[in-house]
């Protein structure tokens, strides 16, 4: 394990001095360390509890370091730990390494194969450079409730593999996202991994999002899986909503609508309308009022179920 090392004011770590012209905004002081293994990141989490943040990618971390919004005392930094950066196919899931980046997640065969609404949110997210360096399961520990990736593991049920001091656990997406910013991780854990389960045969996705500009946090987005009978009729559905709470939210309230019922227009209308009522009080801010996200909300379940009726309709 690399030694601590004391960093501040742009020392240390790349893109922590501002650009010419720019604010004069640089991190406060903290501890840097770049542990080897994953017993060696977990000790030094353990160590520093609440005081300690967990470096993957950094395209999350890094901003909020440079405009102080946050301030940990020790940087722990996993890129030097090995055997973190899989992706793999396993027992019906596409499983995601803590190391993978977002990029090698999006062009990955295994999820073109299994589970392509994982590449079609990645997409949506920033710009190459940004998910050249991203990765998936920091994107899920930092849990911006306006983020695509939390809200396609609630969507899908997956299960987030978490390790510290006690070993391993596994917690369902649902239950890992708490409020905004917040997950289920105790101090001294890590997420390790992240499991998505295949998608069912004759199953369609959708997500779909309003945005300032592409690349950016949604205003409000929308994603949703439909899987159909052999008479045609919906068996499972399963529509999540971002960046309308604190949290990824499921909408069952519009997945009723739907299940054992033929996805016609009607009933796909229904359930759009459903989602907005299910909006109790979704954030107001600059960038959108509470009303135009309840609105915008519905819109968007249904054109994602429409597209997913259509793509499991094509899946034969």
């Amino acid at each position: 394990m690399e030694p601590a090392r004391r960093c501040s004011r742009g020392v240390g770590m790349a893109g922590m001095v501002p650009a010419e012209g720019g604010l004069p905004v640089k991190p406060p002081s903290f501890e840097y360390f770049a542990p080897t293994t994953l017993d060696e990141a977990v000790a030094l989490l353990a160590q520093h509890g609440d005081e300690a943040k967990v470096l993957a990618g950094g395209q999350s971390l890094v901003p909020m370091l440079n405009l102080r919004l946050a301030r940990p005392a020790a940087l722990v930094d996993l890129n030097r730990v090995t055997g973190l950066d899989y992706v793999r196919a396993e027992n019906g899931h596409v499983v995601i390494g803590a190391l993978a980046r977002q990029r090698a997640v999006e062009r990955s065969a295994d999820v073109a194969a299994r589970q392509p609404l994982i590449a079609a949110a990645i997409r949506l997210i920033g710009h190459p450079a940004v998910r050249n360096r991203g990765t998936v399961v920091g994107s899920l520990a930092h849990a911006d409730p306006a983020a695509e990736l939390p809200a396609v593991a609630v969507a899908l049920g997956a299960e987030m593999v978490v390790t510290g001091p006690n070993g391993e656990r596994v917690v369902a997406a649902d239950d890992f996202f708490v409020s905004y910013l917040t997950v289920d991780l105790a101090p001294g854990e890590v997420l390790k991994e992240a499991r998505f389960p295949a998608l069912p045969p004759r199953t369609g996705w959708s997500i779909v999002e309003v945005a300032r500009r592409f690349g950016d946090f949604a205003l409000a987005g929308a994603v949703a899986t439909l899987t159909l009978d052999d008479q045609g009729a919906a068996s499972d559905v399963r529509v999540a909503l971002f960046g309308v709470a604190d949290r990824p939210v499921r909408v069952p309230e519009a997945e009723q609508v739907l299940r054992g019922e033929r996805p016609d227009d009607d009933r796909i209308a229904a359930a759009a309308e459903a989602a907005r009522a299910a909006l109790v009080d979704p954030p107001s801010d600059v960038h959108a009022s509470a009303a135009y996200r309840r609105h915008v909300a519905g819109v968007l379940v249904g054109r994602a179920l429409r597209e997913a009726r259509e793509r499991a309709q094509a899946s034969g």
